[in-house]
């Protein structure tokens, strides 16, 4: 059968005898309970995606005149190198100095387990002394442990010990675990395991194009990445000291109350002159054979405004949000998509979200292209969905 695409509140997966959906949060019971998020695998957005979830929460407070405080520790990484979110970071920083904190460790150095140093353990248990002190203290409503995988599979800390710990989280916390090689023990705990899987593809640049990002998948994360960009490129800009605007353009997302909204409230209370959004379609699912003439109209309006932007240059980043489902729906034609990426200014980004049954071929020109697959979803166990968090 074919694939549909939501425009409800939620982004949970729900398969269904007609394809695969998205079931709605909207009219359901909030959970209170936080679970513990795991992203790992070899591909890249995992960084991205915890940053997502930071400022959708961030936004969500700022919406709800919530207290909802954030702490970023970030294992590994060490002061003197540059890391890919470190823009991003800077942006969360400026736009909402009171809302988060930032603790590094580490050396900048990239070793392995055989290149192991003192300094590595110590730098280690400083991060997870603090971060236990973060989980007793209730003073944060999501703490991000970035890169405690591979902190975890190079033994630099017992692992034990982090399993423990975490299983006696305050109940209300949400915790977002990063980086590659998650062990089985925190897997296992896991509420919610999703893998960053990269794809490389063979055609005319098998390399990909730089500056094309394509997020696709069942899994978290997708937009939530593009989220994560949005940020890096607002801080890249503010790092340089010059404007690095963004424009995010959502399809089949024509009603209100999706995951992203909080967040890029958020994005466009702090920086209004940097971040421009529009969203198109209709508050429904789309049905492949069920398509209305509305669907075709709203699709290609949204991508003439998405094809000039690109082709100007005014925007330095482009999130084309859901664009995958709505070629797969047969909504929008291919070669208008592939003409424009390769004709994109060179210092463009361009990144691409959603799943899609048949890969599109402007697949073919990402240099990035992440599959999100979803080894594990408290949805799935009956668990209720939160605000800003999930939706």
């Amino acid at each position: 059968m074919g694939q549909p695409r939501s425009s409800t509140k939620g982004a949970v997966t729900a398969t269904t005898g007609r394809g695969i959906g998205i079931r709605t949060a909207a009219g359901g019971d909030e959970r209170l309970r936080g679970q513990l998020h795991v992203y790992d695998g070899e591909g890249k957005g995992k960084s991205q995606a915890a940053l997502g979830v930071v400022l959708r929460t961030i936004g969500l407070g700022i919406c709800e005149k919530k207290r909802t405080r954030v702490l970023l520790l970030r294992f590994l990484k060490g002061p003197g190198r540059a890391y890919a979110e470190d823009s991003a970071i800077e942006a969360l920083q400026q736009g909402f100095p009171h809302l988060i904190d930032q603790v590094r460790t580490g050396r900048a150095d990239f070793f392995t387990a055989d290149e192991v140093t003192r300094f590595d353990r110590q730098e280690a248990q400083r991060g997870w002394d603090i971060a236990k002190g973060a989980l007793a203290s209730a003073l944060y409503s999501v703490v991000v442990l970035d890169e405690l995988n591979p902190l975890l599979n190079l033994g630099l800390l017992d692992e034990e010990d982090v399993v423990r710990t975490l299983a006696a989280k305050p109940p209300g916390l949400e915790v977002i675990a990063t980086g590659r090689g998650a062990p089985r023990s925190l897997v296992n705990l896991a509420d919610l395991h999703s893998e960053m899987r990269p794809h490389l593809h063979e055609g005319p640049s098998q390399l990909g194009m730089e500056g094309i990002e394509i997020y696709t998948g069942e899994g978290k994360g997708k937009s939530t990445s593009a989220l994560g960009k949005a940020l890096q490129a607002i801080g890249k800009g503010i790092s340089q000291d010059k404007s690095h605007r963004v424009l995010i353009l959502q399809w089949l997302k024509g009603g209100k109350g999706y995951t992203e909204d909080s967040a890029i409230a958020a994005l466009r209370e702090s920086y209004p002159h940097l971040v421009d959004h529009l969203r198109s379609g209709r508050d429904a699912i789309v049905w492949r054979g069920q398509q209305q003439p509305i669907d075709y109209v709203e699709a290609e309006r949204a991508w003439e405004i998405a094809r000039a932007a690109i082709a100007s240059g005014l925007y330095k980043t482009v999130i084309l949000d859901e664009l995958n489902p709505t070629v797969d729906l047969e909504l929008l034609p291919v070669e208008p998509i592939m003409q424009t990426l390769l004709r994109k200014p060179r210092d463009t980004e361009v990144i691409i979200t959603g799943r899609c049954k048949n890969l599109p071929a402007y697949f073919d020109l990402a240099s990035v292209h992440s599959e999100m697959v979803c080894h594990k979803h408290y949805a799935e166990r009956g668990v209720d969905l939160k605000r800003g968090v999930d939706y």
